[in-house]
């Protein structure tokens, strides 16, 4: 063999070589950032090869733990912080954007009376998110396996602030309904971690897991079974994954295997 096809040869290997690590290779993309309770919450997503791969947000323990205490919510609720999704992410995930919701009191039922977190990942527009006003009060036609949605009267003190005394199908403004584990409504035991699924119009719209203060100060890795939602067509995520990394003292929640878009 002539030096020449020597030559020839190193040169095509060299740009085998680089195409291969170009399509296996991983990119983080930023959605954007927000300060809660004295630290800064971010959304982002993943690709592997120019393919979403993951979805999610990172949370620090400074806003965990400074979030306050015993503070009664505002009605309708306020996001404590609204994240979009890179656009490159949106159509693979199917999820647009991340809402956060501090629940310092909790709130009804029983076992979701004591503080925590909402993460909202909502497969809607924002501007169906801030529309949502709970007077259409259809319910979906079937639920998750092993789900309930049930109508949840207001104590006392939480109707004459909300003007409310039954939230119908757990619907809240702004939100939308909740549809949780119907082992969980029934118990008596505090939750700490559970994953919900939203509706709005009778429809699917968001994945929430729902995580106790007391379980994220443990700083433990986790997850969170996403159950088959009937009706949710499209791509949307499969799997959730809390990744606490102690270096930087964080959260990654992280939502992956998408079903297909189409």
């Amino acid at each position: 063999m002539t030096r020449f096809a020597v030559l020839g040869c190193v040169v095509l290997a060299a740009v085998e070589f680089s195409a291969c690590a170009k399509a296996d290779s991983t990119t983080e993309t930023s959605g954007g950032c927000a300060t809660v309770f004295g630290g800064e919450v971010c959304s982002w997503s993943k690709a592997t090869g120019g393919n979403t791969v993951e979805v999610g947000m990172t949370v620090p323990l400074s806003t965990i733990e400074g979030a306050p205490d015993g503070e009664m919510p505002a009605w309708p609720p306020q996001a404590a912080a609204t994240l979009n999704v890179p656009d490159a992410a949106r159509a693979a995930s199917g999820i647009r954007i991340i809402t956060m919701f501090w629940e310092a009191m909790g709130h009804p039922p029983g076992p979701y009376l004591v503080p925590h977190f909402d993460f909202h990942f909502n497969l809607i527009s924002p501007a169906d998110v801030a529309a949502i006003d709970c007077a259409d009060t259809t319910k979906p036609a079937a639920l998750p396996a092993a789900f309930g949605l049930p109508d949840v009267e207001l104590p006392p003190e939480m109707a004459a602030m909300t003007g409310v005394a039954t939230l119908v199908g757990l619907c809240v403004p702004r939100m939308g309904m909740h549809s949780m584990l119907a082992s969980e409504l029934a118990s008596t035991t505090p939750f700490e971690g559970t994953m919900v699924i939203g509706y709005y119009h009778g429809n699917p719209i968001f994945v929430e897991p729902m995580i106790t203060r007391s379980k994220l100060m443990a700083k433990q890795s986790f997850d969170l079974a996403v159950p088959e939602v009937p009706g949710l067509s499209g791509a949307h995520p499969t799997r959730f994954h809390a990744e606490y990394d102690a270096a930087s003292n964080a959260y990654r929640f992280v939502f992956s295997e998408f079903s297909p878009a189409g």
